[in-house]
């Protein structure tokens, strides 16, 4: 099974190796035929603590390293 990629920006750099990144998505409402934004906060590994807030950066699926830390940065754009 592939990994996940997603892209998203860093909204948090506080913890050691550790970033927060928001990802945004856009759908249509079924029933109003709107389209929707949602957003979603993801905890990535950053080895290096190379990202601070306001970057756009890619994640990927990983096998957990912590409790909540499922995903690693891939690159940044």
């Amino acid at each position: 099974m592939p990994k996940r990629i997603l892209r998203g920006t860093v909204v948090s750099d506080k913890g050691d190796k550790t970033i927060i990144v928001k990802v945004e998505r856009q759908f249509l409402h079924p029933l109003l035929k709107k389209t929707i934004r949602r957003s979603k906060r993801y905890s990535a590994h950053d080895e290096a603590n190379a990202h601070k807030v306001g970057d756009t950066v890619r994640i990927v699926e990983c096998p957990p390293k912590s409790k909540t830390k499922t995903w690693e940065v891939v690159a940044s754009k």
